[in-house]
Order: C-alpha cells, then sequence, then structure tokens
C-alpha cells in the first residue's frame, strides 16, 4: 500500500508493511553493527531455534505527531528494559538497551510518512523483536539470533470511543508461580488464544485470569493489566510476580499520585473484593485503557457504577491525563518523551 493511498479516518487495527525494518545478528558471541533494510521477509533453516522450541519474546510501543508537529515515542527506555529482562529469562542474549532505543528511532525515522497526522487518532506501532535463528534440534537455547525491529500504521484501538466492555473469570490458567507470566515472550501469547477465541465464542470480549495457585486473586487478561477505582476513589492494581510489568499501567500510577493526587494500591486483590469496586479497566499500548462494565463468574454478574455506556469518571481522568502527557498538551515527567524528529 503506498502512503498516499492510506485513509488515516477508515485505517484498522492490522499490519501495513513500511519502507524500512531495523534488523541486526547475533553471532560467536557478539551482535554485528545491524542496520536498517527494506526486506520484510525472514529467512529461516526449518530447524530454526524459534520454531522449534519457541525461543522469542517482543516489544510493542507507539510513534504519534505531537500537536506542534514533532515525532514521538513514549518511554522507549522502559521497553528496552523489559525486552533485556525477557531475554535473560530465555537464556537468550540481551540486545544493548542504548542500541534498543537507537533502532526504534532509526525505524521511526525512517517510515516518517507512515506515521499518521496529529488528530485521527491513528499511531505508528512498533514492534521490536528478537528470536533463535540456527538449528536446534536437542532442547536447548539457540547459538545465533536475529532482532528486528518494524513499524506499522494504525488506527485507534476503539472506534467510536471506548465503550465498557464484558469480561469473563477464566477456568484456564495464565501462568504458573516461578514460571515466565512476568516477561513479554511469544509462547505466552500463543496458550492464551484459546482462550481468548473461546471467549468470544461465549460472547465475552476478554477473559480475567486468577492466579494458578490459589485462583482466588486477579492477575491480568493475558494483553493487558487491571486497574480498579473504589468507591473513595483509590487507584487499586494487582500486584504478583506473574504478571507483565505493563509501562501503561506503571505511567497511569505515576499519573493518579503526581498529577491528579490519588492515593494508590498496588498489592494483592483478591477476587471477592472486584464487587466492591466502583470502576475497572483494562490498561496497555494499544487502547490506553480499555473500560470495563461487567464482570461475570460462571453466570454471576458483577456489574460496576461506572456502567455499560461510558468510561467512569476517574478512569477518564486518568486516560485524559496520560494521552494528554503523550500529545504534548500537558507536560511531561523528565524523560518519558524521546523526541524523533
Amino acid at each position: 500500500m503506498s502512503k498516499k493511498e492510506i485513509d488515516w479516518s477508515n485505517i484498522g487495527f492490522g499490519y501495513v508493511q513500511t519502507d524500512k525494518r531495523y534488523v541486526s545478528n547475533y553471532k560467536d558471541g557478539k551482535w554485528d553493527e545491524g542496520g536498517l533494510t527494506e526486506e520484510a521477509n525472514v529467512v529461516l533453516n526449518e530447524c530454526a531455534g524459534v520454531l522449534q522450541y519457541a525461543q522469542t519474546v517482543f516489544e510493542g510501543l507507539k510513534a504519534y505527531r505531537t500537536e506542534d508537529g514533532h515525532i514521538v515515542t513514549f518511554r522507549p527506555d522502559l521497553n528496552a528494559s523489559r525486552m533485556a529482562d525477557s531475554a535473560r529469562r530465555l537464556e537468550m542474549p540481551v540486545f544493548p538497551e542504548d542500541r534498543f532505543i537507537k533502532a526504534v528511532e532509526q525505524v521511526v525515522a525512517a517510515n516518517a510518512d507512515y506515521v499518521p497526522p496529529y488528530g485521527s487518532g491513528a499511531t505508528l506501532y512498533i514492534r521490536p523483536y528478537m528470536f533463535g535463528t540456527n538449528p536446534v534440534i536437542g532442547v536447548k537455547p539457540a547459538d545465533e539470533y536475529q532482532f528486528r525491529v518494524f513499524a506499522t500504521p494504525v488506527g485507534p484501538y476503539f472506534k467510536g470511543g471506548a465503550k465498557p466492555i464484558t469480561i469473563r473469570v477464566c477456568d484456564f490458567d495464565r501462568a504458573a508461580p516461578h514460571g515466565t507470566g512476568h516477561i513479554k515472550a511469544g509462547l505466552n501469547y500463543a496458550m492464551s488464544l484459546h482462550a481468548i477465541v473461546d471467549a468470544h465464542q461465549q460472547g465475552y470480549d476478554e477473559n480475567m485470569y486468577l492466579d494458578s495457585a490459589t485462583r482466588t486473586k486477579v492477575e491480568e487478561t493475558g494483553g493487558a493489566n487491571f486497574i480498579f477505582i473504589t468507591k473513595d476513589n483509590k487507584l487499586v492494581t494487582p500486584k504478583s510476580d506473574t504478571i507483565l510489568p505493563s509501562i501503561t499501567r506503571r505511567s497511569l500510577v505515576y499519573v493518579a499520585k503526581e498529577y491528579l493526587g490519588m492515593e494508590v494500591e498496588e498489592r494483592e486483590v483478591l477476587f471477592e473484593e472486584v464487587k466492591e469496586f466502583a470502576e475497572c479497566g483494562l490498561c496497555g499500548t494499544a487502547a490506553v485503557i480499555s473500560p470495563v462494565g461487567k464482570v461475570v463468574d460462571h453466570g454471576k454478574e458483577i456489574c460496576f457504577p461506572s456502567g455499560m455506556e461510558e468510561m467512569g469518571p476517574v478512569t477518564k481522568k486518568l486516560y485524559d491525563t496520560l494521552t494528554g502527557i503523550q500529545m504534548g498538551h500537558i507536560k511531561a515527567p523528565e524523560s518519558w518523551i524521546k523526541v524523533i524528529k
């Protein structure tokens, strides 16, 4: 698709091939210098480690135009750090964090024409990822790896505004204690596919996973962290070693404390508490916050006072403040906004 053919007001949330992507290879114990390429296809041996044993990690972040015309990204240093943690857990070599940020900058700058205009609601989604490339038939880490970054323009996650969704308490487990729930590995998402397809077939938008050890505590959805608002306007977010540390959630916690003067509790959240909250939301890169209107626990409905028509008032204030920081309307904390051009 040509840049000129993109209808920014109607673009969906899917893949559009852009001009350039970044590639670096790891061999003989070191990363090469890497660089941009026009080649979008990846050629691998049939026995590559990623194909046999799912040795792959990834990240997701966005670039967008601010009102004053700059192209920026949001907290890429945290993505770099999280990918490093993910790589270590899967016995993969860490791609240097400073090089990660520079690779993101290069890809965004090289695809600047694909960064949607300010006010369109669309953004440039950036996907850094890494995988084992050499043949591996015995169960062991690969010896060679490839790090890549591509970008694709995407439309707003919710067209026409964010309407509250209905989620169900899931009978499947997302992550085991001492497992890989805290890292962004492809294998975590593969195991969630059956659960989300089943949820959709049953008429639900998402799954609420409980902790696999006791099935009494709220964890996450598999693609987003939970936030709850109490009836006295506190922000509560689940804390667990098996939850992916969402950059959006961490940012919302800071915004709640420092910008809105809210009390924040990061702690274990018992499922029994959910019915007492005033508002509920899912937070992540794609939608920032997806409001939740209803949780269904095996036929028993928990309906939040914020309702099914619109985002709750406190959640909306959090959403507006964070997106205002991202778009340049509100002064950002130091180092949160990385200006590309």
